[in-house]
């Protein structure tokens, strides 16, 4: 359980990433404050060390490349990016820069594989991180089965609680409802 605080000295701190096993657990989440984080033994809360980070950020961008073309690689945040595999098999390369992550640097990823970079993304936060191999694939076809079921509609990227509260007065409450 990890929990990186702006300041663990200020106890409004605000929580600026929350390891997964954190936010299943005990629901601490990017946002949360240090105070909303229990006091138990098995949770390491630590202050930020962006100069690691940003190198660390960098050295990954750069494997990256040896699997596709600088162009093909677009950052999306400092630890984020969409690739664009071209013809190549996407989960083998999935599955190879998964591979150099964790000897090169020790790190766990999960990817989301779409048609898309919005299916790429759903696909990464609503099921990479659920599966096995952190994996997984979203393609147009799986739209109705896959995305439309999705509640509440803030668990969609690029729908925040405010639209959220806004489609529901409107009586929307999946993506399905939406898109109809």
């Amino acid at each position: 359980y990890l929990a990186v605080v702006g300041n663990t000295e200020r106890q409004g701190s605000v929580v600026l990433a929350a390891s997964p096993a954190l936010k299943k657990d005990y629901g601490i989440k990017t946002g949360s404050r240090l105070f909303e984080i229990p006091d138990d033994p098995r949770i390491h809360i630590v202050n930020p060390q962006m100069k690691l980070f940003i190198r660390v950020s960098t050295e990954i961008t750069k494997l990256f490349y040896r699997f596709v073309p600088e162009t093909c690689v677009h950052t999306y945040s400092i630890d984020e990016s969409f690739l664009d595999a071209g013809k190549e098999n996407p989960e083998v390369m999935a599955e190879a820069i998964q591979s150099s992550m964790k000897r090169e640097f020790g790190l766990v990823c999960t990817v989301g594989i779409g048609d898309n970079m919005l299916l790429s993304k759903l696909a990464l936060d609503l099921e990479s991180k659920k599966t096995k191999t952190g994996i997984a694939r979203w393609r147009y076809e799986d739209v109705p089965k896959k995305l439309w079921c999705v509640h509440p509609l803030s668990e969609m990227w690029g729908i925040g609680g405010r639209m959220e509260r806004n489609l529901n007065r409107m009586g929307i409450s999946t993506v399905g409802q939406l898109a109809k």
